[in-house]
């Protein structure tokens, strides 16, 4: 497996913890040797939480199918054992060996409280652009595929009409798929 590690926001990964990455991430081949290539991210996110410090996101690639986990931690070894019990938990529902829905995976919302200071308004911008190839799949494939990725919404072309569709997961644990009518 090729593994390729970055940092974000000026961090500065020493060669020990590049090397414990690369062999703790290494090991998701036992579970899944199909494994094609890795790419982990680490970022140091100025937060208010020191326990939420460091973000570590790692996205696998095994036969075109991507499976992607992300933590925080205080520590960078800490949040890369993170997400790789968060990987080994998605290599094995991606295999079958576990896959409980439950509508706890939803998420949801906290409303502010009264004495909580919240920031003011600003208006929402495009912050991020990606690319990427839509691949036709079945519209249970693609719910496999968003499971894995970890998101609320899957773009992907539905192979059974040629056209791109949107899988999403709804408040109530369900799924909606939005096709376009022409």
């Amino acid at each position: 497996m090729e593994l390729r590690i970055h940092t974000k926001n000026d961090v500065s990964v020493s060669p020990a913890i590049e090397e414990y990455a690369t062999k703790r991430i290494s090991k998701m081949a036992r579970y899944l040797p199909s494994i094609d290539a890795g790419k982990v991210e680490i970022a140091d996110e100025g937060t208010r939480q020191p326990d939420q410090r460091f973000v570590v996101q790692v996205t696998l690639e095994s036969n075109g199918v991507m499976i992607r986990a992300q933590e925080r931690a205080e520590d960078v070894r800490m949040a890369i054992d993170r997400v790789v019990d968060a990987l080994t938990n998605r290599v094995q529902q991606y295999k079958g060996k576990r896959f409980e829905k439950t509508k706890d995976t939803v998420r949801k919302m906290e409303p502010a409280l009264d004495g909580e200071e919240t920031e003011p308004e600003r208006p929402a911008r495009v912050v991020k652009t990606k690319q990427f190839e839509l691949k036709p799949m079945p519209v249970d494939e693609a719910t496999e595929q968003m499971e894995l990725l970890g998101h609320d919404f899957f773009l992907f072309v539905n192979s059974e009409n040629g056209k791109a569709n949107l899988l999403y997961r709804r408040k109530d644990g369900n799924y909606g798929l939005i096709q376009p009518s022409v």
